[in-house]
Formats: C-alpha cells, sequence, structure tokens
C-alpha cells in the first residue's frame, strides 16, 4: 500500500458521521491535490471498511458514484441517510453536510 493511500484512509477516518467530503478535497488533505481519482482507487481498495467510512467520499456536486466499492449508489445512500445526511434529489445537499477542509487542520 502507498504513503499516499495511507493518507487517504487516515483522512476518511476523520470524516464526521452526518458529513461528507469530496474526492479533491480528500486528495488536497492526503498531501496530493491533483490526485482526487486516485482517491477513488484508494477507496475501492480499502483495507477496512468497518472504520474507514468510504461511503462520505461523493464528488464535488453532492452526486454518488455507482462504483462505490460495496453495493453502489443506493448503498451509498442508505448508509448516508442513516448517519443522518439529506438529499435534494439525487444528490447530497453539500450546503448542510459537507465538512470544511479547516476541521481537520488544527
Amino acid at each position: 500500500m502507498s504513503k499516499f493511500f495511507d493518507e487517504v484512509y487516515l483522512v476518511v477516518k476523520n470524516i464526521p458521521r452526518g458529513y461528507v467530503m469530496n474526492y479533491g478535497m480528500v486528495a488536497t488533505l492526503a498531501g496530493s491535490p491533483r490526485m482526487a481519482r486516485q482517491v477513488g482507487y484508494a477507496l475501492h481498495q480499502n483495507p477496512d471498511p468497518e472504520n474507514i467510512p468510504c461511503h462520505r467520499v461523493v464528488m464535488k456536486d453532492g452526486s454518488l458514484t455507482d462504483s462505490f466499492a460495496f453495493g453502489g449508489s443506493r448503498e451509498q445512500r442508505a448508509r448516508l441517510e442513516a448517519e443522518g445526511v439529506t438529499f435534494k434529489g439525487d444528490k447530497v445537499d453539500m450546503e448542510k453536510h459537507l465538512v470544511m477542509i479547516d476541521h481537520f487542520i488544527k
């Protein structure tokens, strides 16, 4: 596993319940702001789904992805809704549920 993947997992572990982050934000916090696509690859290989909540990572506009590693967009939506995340149509309400990067920078 690469150092970048380890950083991605660390960031994603710290997204609070009821919040989401987009792939680009995760890449930035993992130290490689231009590697949003690679964040997706890392999450697809999630070694610890019980502790690395990859369902909390969505596209920039709040869209879910059919390639969600644990059952597709329906499963991702169900997991997010179970945590209190609300939707506007088929997209996460990003105004309510996007965690800000400054939450991670102390």
